[in-house]
């Protein structure tokens, strides 16, 4: 386990934080009127966090078994083409396009049984585009980790992703409605820019993970 792995890993899970269901949803739950409840975020936050975790470990146990079979050589390469294909289609995402969010704000007020139904409903969604979490899994795995490196990583990754949530839910309980207006406006911002922001994530997650495959072909 190296230092670039580490820190090409982090980026990845940040650029994943930014996601509806590890941001977006925690801040309309602080924006629901009424006293903040944080049961509400301990619900759903650790229901998102469990789901990504097991989803990841799913995922590692087959691309394992997929990279034994493969060249080293051969699994950097499909790293390489996957990270430029990411970096590719981060173009094809229309910048004017806005987000229908009414739905996610509706579903987030419900009750708690529901609220974790949310999160597990927001991570499905987001399986077809959890891009930056599929690069990462497949740098680990082309990686000579053991399995307990590979689970520590991916539960370091899933706390990091959940981070900047809980920061806004700290200045939340700290700041009480002076922030508002401020969680207000990130709220706006994501449904105006969404479509944009989704295509810069791809964009970087495209250049971390090949520029691993990179290095690790080249220069190691």
């Amino acid at each position: 386990m190296t230092l670039g792995l580490v820190a090409a890993l982090a980026g990845l899970a940040l650029l994943d934080s930014t996601s509806i269901g590890t941001l977006f949803v925690p801040i309309w739950l602080m924006l629901t009127p009424g006293r903040l409840k944080l049961s509400r975020f301990a619900v759903y936050l650790g229901t998102i966090t469990i789901f990504y975790f097991v989803v990841g470990v799913l995922i590692v146990l087959g691309a394992s078994q997929v990279i034994d079979r493969l060249d080293g050589q051969v699994a950097l390469w499909g790293q390489l083409v996957l990270g430029v294909l990411l970096f590719a289609v981060s173009f094809r995402f229309d910048s004017k396009k806005k987000l229908d969010t009414t739905k996610w704000q509706n579903r987030a007020n419900g009750s708690t049984a529901a609220l974790a139904g949310v999160a597990v409903l927001a991570g499905v969604v987001e399986l077809a585009t959890m891009l930056p979490y599929l690069g990462a899994i497949g740098m680990m795995s082309a990686a000579d980790l053991s399995a307990g490196q590979i689970g520590l990583l991916l539960a370091g990754y899933c706390l990091v992703m959940i981070l900047p949530a809980l920061l806004l839910l700290g200045g939340r309980i700290a700041l009480r409605s002076r922030i508002e207006p401020f969680l207000t406006k990130i709220s706006t911002w994501f449904a105006e820019k969404g479509a944009s922001t989704t295509g810069w994530i791809l964009g970087i997650a495209g250049f971390l993970v090949a520029r691993d495959a990179f290095v690790r072909l080249f220069f190691v």
